[in-house]
């Protein structure tokens, strides 16, 4: 049995041992590159305001190394879903449009140990595969990422001064905890794609077509992994919070002649150096969000520096504070676990209802 779904995977099997060699060699050949400009920088042998140098640093990657780091992101994204796609969901979908599973279940292998096999020996394979990609992909990415966990926030400045590329880094280079980072690193992609295969398996052997059952593992998959971001994994362990009062060292007031207020901007970091910022509001004394603004604060652009002035002694009144809830950089690891362990469970509970579905089928 094992022998037979060896067999009828090796194709896939040939596809993924190519794509991790292409992946092993594009690693081999830009690292030392990429590692030479970080033992440049002094990143490594700094330990104190480090800040500076590592956006320097972030600043002035080259255009091939910035196209590495995002496809690398886009990259352990893909890999679980085209997982689920074309080795979950055709593993027994494609047994039951091709009737083949008559010829199986007619052996003396039992329909619990066929599909246990299958199962086990594939999702192996996925795990294995996710592994090994995410080994590279953070091996790679880790001056990057040990960068961005330095600067305090997104890089703000372009790197036009190092006459290299000239590109904006602000948005994507955030710290390794924070999406979209988080679920490119570490071991969080093998329960991905564990889970990814057993949603596969399971909508094929529900709906017994490959087709339909694809489009029904693309759907759910992607759906989830937008919502477990935004929605779940902020609340696996309680986040830190951290408040200050409101004052022109913690914010910025700028007017805005379209709707006539004073718009509270904040400014700098209160949170700790590479945290994952959930939430950064101003809040009233009592602890609610501050939304409504002080008549003194509904200016016209004839109001001048003293309406202006007369807005910030208004809210100075308010005692207003700033109030900034995060997930420290710490708590990647803690959370990595967390969420894999959470998905490897999913998975083996999927694996389970392939196992009964396939156990109460009709045999005709």
């Amino acid at each position: 049995m094992i022998r037979l779904t060896w067999q009828q995977f090796r194709p896939q099997a040939i596809v993924a041992a190519i794509a991790l060699a292409v992946a092993a060699l594009v690693v081999a050949v830009t690292r030392p590159g990429l590692a030479t400009a970080y033992t440049s920088s002094g990143l490594p042998a700094c330990h104190a305001n480090c800040a500076t140098i590592a956006s320097s640093f972030l600043t002035g990657l080259n255009r091939l190394d910035l196209g590495l780091y995002f496809g690398s992101i886009a990259l352990m994204y893909l890999a679980p879903a085209l997982m689920g796609l074309f080795w979950g969901a055709p593993l027994i979908a494609r047994e039951f449009e091709t009737g083949t599973y008559r010829i199986a279940w007619t052996q003396s292998v039992t329909r619990t140990r066929w599909t246990l096999v299958k199962l086990g020996l594939v999702s192996l394979a996925a795990i294995a595969t996710a592994a090994l990609l995410s080994l590279m992909v953070t091996w790679w990415a880790s001056p990057i990422d040990h960068a961005a966990s330095l600067t305090g926030g997104p890089v703000q400045a372009a790197a036009v001064a190092t006459g290299r590329e000239g590109l904006n880094t602000s948005w994507f280079v955030p710290s390794w905890i924070a999406p979209p980072v988080f679920a490119a690193r570490g071991v969080a992609p093998l329960g991905y794609a564990a889970f990814a295969f057993a949603l596969g398996v399971t909508a094929g052997v529900l709906l017994r077509r490959t087709l339909p059952a694809m489009a029904v593992t693309l759907v759910v998959f992607v759906v989830i992994q937008v919502l477990v971001p935004n929605l779940v994994r902020p609340h696996l362990l309680p986040p830190a919070h951290v408040t200050t009062p409101l004052n022109d060292q913690s914010s910025t007031f700028n007017f805005d002649a379209g709707s006539g207020q004073t718009r509270i901007q904040p400014t700098g970091n209160l949170a700790p150096p590479g945290a994952w910022v959930l939430s950064d509001i101003i809040i009233t004394p009592s602890g609610a969000q501050f939304t409504a603004q002080p008549q003194a604060c509904m200016l016209t652009p004839a109001s001048g520096p003293t309406g202006v002035r007369d807005c910030r002694n208004a809210l100075a009144a308010m005692h207003l504070r700033r109030s900034v809830t995060y997930q420290p950089a710490s708590r990647f690891w803690p959370l990595q676990w967390i969420e894999t362990g959470t998905y490897l469970v999913l998975a083996a509970g999927l694996g389970w209802v392939c196992v009964w579905q396939v156990r109460r089928r009709p045999a005709g």
